[in-house]
């Protein structure tokens, strides 16, 4: 048991709220398991981490893909490495009328937002449960909280993230380990040019979040075993109107903000 190391694993760790996580776990001495597509990315985010005086593992994988995350959670395995923390972060969106949008790339994007982050909930969550201790921060969205058009499928995973973060953390309760769900808003990454959704309104009107504050939310809520982090005073208000909005008038809110800012809004 002396050779096993404890490590934090968060995916989509090279921008965006999963660096800035990365970065607090860093600074708080958590030795890291850091995942992404780009292994050139990776590379620079572990010299930047390295820096903090932790050790940081790259793992290159697309969790778009069937079979990714099962054969990152094996790799992991083959070090021994015990996951300590376990950080979610790894999402896409596609930006259009969901009669127009590319099936495949929403398929791949179902695949990476839920699939992958159930597989690896699990797998790890079961050894957590065994030793008795363990957190899991999930990202989920505001998005998951109202019907998004023109981002439908992205909202609808999301709807499903958080939904699934407070049903398996309910069953797990007083084992040790707990699960939160981040919700953040619209927030200044790299997320809206991936999903071609630079020409909407709600980027256009620049009023995005800070990535750095949005992890500090969530990380702190993480270490504290809430249930749940709505980042941000205009996203709690949304939330609260939300619950009290039928989903049809939502559904028409949402729509308003995220149709394009020019050309074609019908």
């Amino acid at each position: 048991m002396n050779d096993i190391k404890h490590f934090a694993l968060i995916t989509g760790a090279t921008s965006g709220i999963g660096l800035e996580l990365a970065k607090l776990l860093a600074k708080d001495n958590f030795n890291l398991i850091i995942v992404a597509r780009g292994e050139d990315k990776l590379s620079s985010v572990a010299t930047l981490l390295n820096k903090q005086g932790v050790e940081v593992l790259t793992i290159s994988k697309d969790l778009s893909q069937p079979g990714s995350a099962e054969a990152l959670y094996n790799e992991i395995k083959e070090k021994a490495i015990q996951v300590e923390v376990l950080i979610n972060d790894a999402g896409q969106g596609a930006y259009g009328k969901f009669i127009e949008t590319d099936l495949e790339k929403e398929l791949a994007i179902i695949h990476l937002n839920i699939s992958s982050l159930i597989t690896l909930t699990k797998l790890f969550l079961k050894e957590m449960v065994a030793r008795g201790r363990g957190k899991i921060l999930n990202v989920a969205s505001v998005a998951g909280k109202a019907p998004g058009p023109y981002q439908a499928v992205y909202h609808g995973t999301k709807a499903f993230v958080h939904s699934f973060n407070e049903a398996v953390r309910s069953e797990v309760a007083g084992t040790g380990v707990t699960i939160t769900s981040l919700l953040p808003g619209a927030t200044d990454t790299d997320f809206f040019r991936k999903a071609d959704m630079l020409d909407s309104k709600i980027v256009q009107s620049g009023d995005l979040a800070d990535p750095a504050a949005v992890a500090k939310d969530g990380y702190e809520a993480m270490l504290a075993g809430k249930d749940m982090m709505v980042s941000g005073l205009k996203n709690k208000i949304q939330v609260a109107l939300g619950n009290l909005t039928p989903d049809s008038m939502q559904a028409e809110q949402m729509k308003k903000i995220q149709e394009p800012a020019k050309g074609d809004k019908n």
